[in-house]
């Protein structure tokens, strides 16, 4: 099961049987950097997401909740409380709704 964003696109591109230059053409971006999204060597845009699941045929949350969680993974990767920061966050999230 795909977890990072550039998975996810890889895995509904390929069922699809998109090329990468079908994903591009309609992104406006060159070949090179999708490929790149797709091995997760390059960070995905969040205004690119919308267009992303749109092409792919994917609820735009399901692509931002993925993109939401990459971007929180590369601030706390390598801090040694990460797991427990996380917890406090969700905690707070759920207090103020």
């Amino acid at each position: 099961m795909a977890t990072q964003p550039g998975d996810k696109i890889r895995e509904l591109r390929t069922k699809q049987n998109l090329l990468l230059r079908q994903v591009t053409s309609k992104l406006d971006v060159d070949t090179s950097i999708i490929s790149k999204m797709d091995r997760g060597e390059r960070p995905i845009k969040k205004e690119q997401i919308a267009i992303l699941a749109d092409i792919l045929k994917v609820e735009k949350e399901e692509l931002h909740t993925l993109w939401l969680a990459d971007q929180v993974k590369d601030v706390i990767k390598d801090e040694p409380l990460a797991d427990k920061a996380l917890k406090s966050v969700s905690k707070k999230i759920k207090e103020v709704k």
